[in-house]
C-alpha cells in the first residue's frame, strides 16, 4: 500500500515509522529538513511539499499542530494529481475538519478525520486509540493503516464527529491530570509521601490514567518527558470549550480547567511537557512532588 505522510512531529514521526516498518511505501513531507532526512534513513521517500506527497500517493495522512495548519495543508493536498483520500490524524476541532471536507470534496477527494490518543509511547508501540469519522467505505479501505497504528473506533460518517469525540477525551484527560496534580501537591504539603499517595490512589477509587501512568512515568521521577506539549493540551481544551459553548452545554468545569492550563502555558511555556502542570502548583504550595 502506498501512502503519504505530512507532519513528522512528536506524534507524526513514530506513526510514519510504523507504516514504513509494516512494508508500506511512504512518501513524506515536513517543514523540518533534518526530520525528513531521518525519515528517509528509515526507508521513506521524500517530497518537496504537501502537494508533492499528494502527487505520489492515493492516501495522504497528516499529523499537524493547529486547525489553521490543517486547513492550509488540506488546500495543498486538494491540488495533488494522485490523491484520493486525506486522513487527518490531528486534533483540530469539528469546524476545521468540516472545512477540510469542503475543500477536498470539490476535487473528489474523500476526507476522514482520525484524531489519535495515547501519546508518543502509544504511537511508537502501535497502541493508539484512533477515532474516525468519514465515508465508511473509505474507512474500510484503510484497514491496514488502522491495524498498524492501534485500536480504531468508527465514530460516524458525519465530518468532524471524531474531532468532537477526541475533544471530549482530552478534556477528561486534562482534568484528571490537573486534579491529580493538585491533590498530590496538597498531600505533599500535609506530609504524605508522593509515591505512597499514588500507590493508594491506584488501588482505590481515585485511580486515573494520570495516577497509573503519567505520574509514575514523568512526574515522580521529575523527568517531565511524557511526550505531549502543554501548548497542545491547552489548545485542545480551548477547542472543547469553543465547541461546547457553541452548542449551549454547561462549561463551568471546562472553563476552570482551561484557566488552569492557560496558567501552566504562561508559566512553563507552550513547548513544556504537559505533566509540568504540577509545577505552578508546587511553587504556590512551596513543595516538590517526587518519588524519592
Amino acid at each position: 500500500m502506498d501512502v503519504g505522510f505530512v507532519g513528522l512531529g512528536n506524534m507524526g514521526f513514530p506513526m510514519m515509522s510504523r507504516l514504513v516498518a509494516s512494508g508500506m511505501r511512504v512518501t513524506v513531507f515536513d517543514t523540518d529538513a533534518e526530520t525528513v532526512t531521518r525519515a528517509v534513513q528509515l526507508g521513506a521517500e521524500s517530497a518537496e511539499s504537501a502537494r508533492g506527497v499528494a502527487d505520489r500517493a492515493e492516501t495522504v495522512l497528516a499529523s499537524l499542530p493547529t486547525p489553521q495548519v490543517s486547513n492550509a495543508v488540506a488546500a495543498q493536498i486538494a491540488d495533488g494529481s494522485r490523491v484520493r483520500r486525506f486522513v487527518d490524524l490531528s486534533t483540530v476541532g469539528q469546524q476545521a475538519a468540516q472545512r477540510n471536507c469542503e475543500i477536498l470534496a470539490d476535487r473528489g477527494i474523500a476526507a476522514l478525520d482520525a484524531p489519535v490518543s495515547g501519546g508518543v509511547h502509544g504511537a511508537e508501540a502501535g497502541t493508539l486509540a484512533v477515532m474516525v469519522s468519514g465515508p465508511r467505505d473509505e474507512f474500510e479501505v484503510l484497514e491496514p493503516v488502522w491495524a498498524t497504528l492501534g485500536r480504531v473506533t468508527f465514530v460516524s460518517e458525519r465530518p468532524g464527529a471524531a474531532q468532537t469525540m477526541k475533544l471530549i477525551n482530552n478534556l477528561i484527560a486534562a482534568t484528571t491530570l490537573a486534579v491529580t496534580a493538585e491533590a498530590v501537591v496538597m498531600g505533599t504539603k500535609a506530609g504524605l509521601d508522593a509515591q505512597v499517595m499514588i500507590d493508594v490512589l491506584n488501588t482505590g477509587s481515585g485511580a486515573t490514567h494520570a495516577s497509573r501512568d503519567k505520574f509514575p512515568r514523568a512526574v515522580l521521577p521529575r523527568t517531565f518527558d511524557y511526550g505531549f506539549a502543554t501548548g497542545l493540551m491547552t489548545k485542545d481544551v480551548l477547542l472543547y470549550l469553543d465547541e461546547a459553548q457553541s452548542l449551549g452545554t454547561p462549561v463551568a468545569l471546562a472553563e476552570s480547567v482551561a484557566a488552569l492550563w492557560r496558567e501552566t502555558q504562561d508559566e512553563e511555556g507552550s513547548a513544556s511537557d504537559f505533566t509540568s502542570v504540577v509545577k505552578p502548583m508546587e511553587r504556590a504550595a512551596g513543595v516538590t512532588v517526587n518519588g524519592g
